[in-house]
């Protein structure tokens, strides 16, 4: 008889339970949500399905959108975004605007009053058309080392660089015709800020303190390994690629940025000096805001006309960051990008690009007391595109920055962050280390500020064919009137599956032999011409530059020039 009881008791304590789960489960309900934001055609959808906390399903659709790039977005994102159970993914290589598009739109469907569609902020304006009988084309990098802010909570300083990247059309006269900014920001691990590219110094330095969830507070060490150099560098994003993420006071920092942009239109170089000194807060860069409390800052305001007055009450309303303080110099690249032009033969454009390649490189070998050479290389592209998305016009720069052992004379170096005990030194570039670079932030400021691309080292970067720069002006000759499709399909058919240098007529590597005999022979008499002028490669432990070229089409926008000769 007890057991009976006990057992009766047991399955009442069994379905007593069952109920309580089955009601606990209904209790969260299946939402369906929708969600949306403005991708590079036009409106990304998005369809997310989730119970409680967890995301079932997200789908995406984009019917604007550019099948071939986006495609990969579409599928690829929605997955990740499912896996992570957070809109907080990486990006689909190739397809930022796409995939930033989903995420922001996953973000709209699950938080609207923090992710509004659409965007609150003013969206850019429609292309205004320009007409010049002569264009040239400039782009400027201005690099800039930060201390700071402050340091964490172990005591332990906060460090930066920071680089504008300016790629400008000017007319003649040296009007700006079409303005386009990025940047890119690199800080300690220790930064607390979300969403912030970071580099913790060169393997063997022993790390950077690491704030893994960003609250401030100091977790572990970054693990000190070649693997962390290499996946630090490739998860570098600058202001525009980090989106509608890197949201300021009045927008997003590429929100602000076009702002400024559309103000410098029209200006010289000179006149955007002008503008900034005149407008701008001498403590802090800023344009003046109406309600300054600062007495300094008052009194320029004050100084200026009503109508002056008026045009920075609108400035501010879409643009209140600075042109020109320690997270970068504005101003400098601009004025970099002009001193750095080049005439143009083209007829128009219709979209223009800018992009960044940022890749790790471990060696050449080690230095003569086995202690790794390192560097980071960076490819700038900025490209100007027609409406079939041919390439009009393009200009490449490049920067490679390595360990201060690395032996080459004019080779720009790092030595990690002031606290990092430097880095061996090889003063006199002879192959033997004389010493450590001094462990001090003047060194760390010195350095940054010594950095200098590839075309700005000029004739004392010799190659076996001519300069870097020859070398990459004639590949800019052979890319022009391509797709990016076109210059991707060219690399693979016509460069070394090794090395991703130009096969030439005499190669002694049976791989690349057989690539070039396989060749029809007005191909190989196309690649004998190229090979006279350029030799190096386009895609290796130096730089990718085919990726950049990729990058800039994703990244292009729309423009309206007409160049009437």
């Amino acid at each position: 008889m007890k057991q009976r009881i006990k057992k009766a008791l047991l399955v009442c304590c069994c379905l007593i339970l069952v109920s309580a789960l089955a009601w606990s489960g209904s209790a969260q309900q299946v939402e369906t949500l929708v969600g949306k934001a403005k991708g590079f055609g036009g409106e990304v959808v998005v369809t997310v399905t989730k119970q409680g906390d967890k995301i079932l399903s997200v789908e995406a659709v984009g019917e604007s959108e550019t099948p071939r790039i986006a495609g990969p977005a579409l599928e690829q994102i929605p997955e990740r975004i499912v896996a992570a159970n957070s809109p907080d993914v990486d990006v689909v290589s190739g397809a930022t605007v796409t995939s930033n598009a989903i995420i922001y739109a996953v973000k709209n469907a699950l938080d609207p009053v923090n992710y509004p569609y659409p965007v609150e902020e003013a969206k850019a304006a429609a292309p205004t058309a320009v007409t010049a009988a002569e264009v040239y084309q400039g782009f400027g990098l201005s690099n800039l080392h930060r201390i700071g802010p402050g340091s964490d909570d172990t005591g332990t300083p906060v460090y930066s660089f920071n680089q504008v990247m300016a790629y400008a059309l000017f007319d003649a006269e040296g009007r700006i015709l079409s303005l386009y900014i990025d940047q890119l920001e690199v800080a300690t691990p220790n930064y607390d800020g979300a969403g912030m590219p970071h580099f913790s110094g060169f393997p063997g330095q022993g790390g950077y303190n690491w704030d893994v969830d960003h609250d401030g507070k100091v977790d572990e060490k970054t693990p000190d390994t070649e693997q962390t150099f290499a996946a630090e560098i490739a998860g570098w994003k600058t202001k525009r690629e980090r989106g509608d993420s890197y949201r300021m006071g009045t927008g997003t920092w590429a929100q602000q940025m076009d702002k400024f942009e559309q103000i410098f239109v029209g200006m010289t170089v000179d006149e955007v000096e002008e503008w900034f000194a005149k407008y701008c807060s001498d403590r802090n860069g800023r344009p003046l805001k109406p309600d300054s409390t600062n007495e300094q800052d008052k009194a320029k305001f004050d100084a200026l006309t009503d109508a002056e007055k008026a045009m920075l009450a609108d400035v501010v309303t879409g643009a209140t960051m600075s042109l020109n303080d320690s997270h970068g110099n504005i101003i400098e690249a601009i004025r970099k990008a002009y001193a750095n032009r080049v005439p143009l033969d083209i007829e128009g454009a219709d979209y223009q690009g800018i992009a960044l390649s940022s890749t790790h490189r471990i060696g050449p070998g080690s230095d003569d007391t086995g202690t790794p050479v390192y560097s980071f290389n960076q490819v700038f592209a900025n490209t100007l595109f027609d409406e079939d998305g041919r390439i009009a016009a393009i200009r490449i720069d490049q920067l490679e920055v390595a360990t201060p052992n690395y032996d080459g004379a004019g080779m720009p170096h790092f030595s990690g962050f002031p606290g990092q005990g430097g880095y061996n030194w090889d003063v006199d570039h002879d192959g033997k280390v004389d010493g450590k670079t001094p462990d001090t932030e003047d060194t760390f400021a010195a350095e940054i500020a010594g950095w200098k691309t590839k075309r700005e080292r000029g004739d004392s970067y010799v190659m076996g064919t001519g300069t870097w720069a020859q070398q990459m002006d004639k590949f800019e000759q052979i890319f022009v009137g391509m797709t990016v499709d076109e210059v991707e399909e060219w690399f693979v058919k016509y460069c070394s599956d090794r090395n991703g240098r130009p096969l030439k007529p005499d190669s002694t590597n049976e791989q690349d032999k057989a690539k070039f005999d396989a060749l029809t022979d007005a191909e190989k008499a196309m690649l004998a011409d190229v090979v006279t002028g350029a030799t190096m490669s386009l895609n290796d432990s130096h730089g990718n530059i085919i990726a950049a070229i990729k990058k800039s089409f994703e990244n292009r926008r729309a423009i309206d020039l007409t160049v009437e000769k």
